[in-house]
C-alpha cells in the first residue's frame, strides 16, 4: 500500500518530458495526495504537464527555469511558499547520462554540463530548501544518484563521478540536517525502462527497472514510513547488481 503523503507539499524537479523519471515521479506523488510544485528548464514541457496533473485531479504549481543557477532554485521553493504555504519534501530528479564515450574525448564544455545538470541542480534546489523545510520543523530531500556509483560502467566515466558526488552530498546532507528533523536519502537507479532508453537500447538484454519500481522507491523515503532513514543511497535495479 502507498503511503498517505495528503497535506504535503513536494517540490519535484526534471518534470519536463512525457516518458521520464520525473514525470512518473510527480504523477506519483500527486496521486498519494501531494501538492506539486515541478520545477524544469523545458517551459513548454512543464506547461504541459500542469495541464495534464490539473486534469487528474492534483493540486499543482509550475516553475520553469535553468536549476544549475542558484536563482531559479530560489525561485521553485518561493512558488512552494507562496502557492501552498511551505515545503515538506524534495525530490531532485533533475540531472542525467549526457555523455558516453571514453575520457580522452571528453570536451571540457561537456565535462561541465554532466557536472552542472547533476550535482549543481541537486545542490542548489536543496540549499534553496533547507530554510522551507526548517520551517516545517522538518522533512525529506530525496536525490538520485545511479547504480554506477555501486558498479561503474566503462565509457561513462564522467556521469559516474557526477552522480558519486550526489551520493557524497547525500550522506554530508543527512548528518548536517539530522537536528533540524530533514532527511536526506537517495535512490540509485538501474536501467530505467524510460521512452529515451527503450529507444536507444533496442534488443539490449538488460534488467529493466520500472518507472513504477522507481516511484515507489522514492515514494517511501519521502514518507513517514522512512522516518529512521537518513543518510542511506537506496540501490533500484531489480537484482542486477
Amino acid at each position: 500500500m502507498p503511503p498517505d503523503l495528503r497535506g504535503k507539499v513536494a517540490l519535484i524537479t526534471g518534470v519536463g518530458r512525457v516518458g521520464q523519471i520525473g514525470h512518473a515521479v510527480a504523477r506519483g506523488f500527486g496521486r498519494v495526495g501531494a501538492q506539486l510544485v515541478i520545477a524544469d528548464l523545458n517551459a513548454a514541457g512543464l506547461t504541459e504537464r500542469a495541464r495534464e496533473f490539473t486534469a487528474e485531479g492534483f493540486a499543482v504549481h509550475a516553475v520553469a527555469g535553468d536549476l544549475t543557477m542558484p536563482d531559479a532554485a530560489r525561485r521553485a521553493v518561493a512558488g512552494a511558499r507562496e502557492r501552498f504555504g511551505g515545503l515538506d519534501v524534495v525530490v531532485n530528479v533533475a540531472g542525467g547520462l549526457l555523455n558516453y564515450g571514453p575520457v580522452l574525448d571528453l570536451k571540457p564544455e561537456r565535462l561541465e554540463l554532466e557536472l552542472a545538470v547533476n550535482i549543481k541542480t541537486t545542490f542548489y534546489v536543496s540549499q534553496a530548501a533547507i530554510p522551507a523545510l526548517r520551517d516545517r520543523k522538518g522533512g525529506a530531500i530525496v536525490n538520485f544518484a545511479s547504480a554506477a556509483v555501486f558498479k561503474p560502467q566503462s565509457q561513462m566515466a564522467i556521469y559516474t563521478a557526477a552522480k558519486s558526488a550526489v551520493a557524497g552530498l547525500t550522506r554530508a546532507l543527512a548528518k548536517e540536517l539530522r537536528d533540524d528533523g530533514i532527511r536526506v536519502n537517495a535512490v540509485a537507479p538501474g536501467t530505467m525502462k524510460t521512452a529515451d532508453n527503450l529507444a536507444q537500447m533496442q534488443g539490449a538484454k538488460v534488467r529493466w527497472v520500472e518507472l513504477d519500481e522507481l516511484v515507489a522507491a522514492v515514494l517511501y523515503l519521502a514518507s513517514d514510513e522512512a522516518r529512521g532513514v537518513s543518510g542511506e543511497i537506496l540501490p533500484v535495479t531489480g537484482g542486477d547488481v
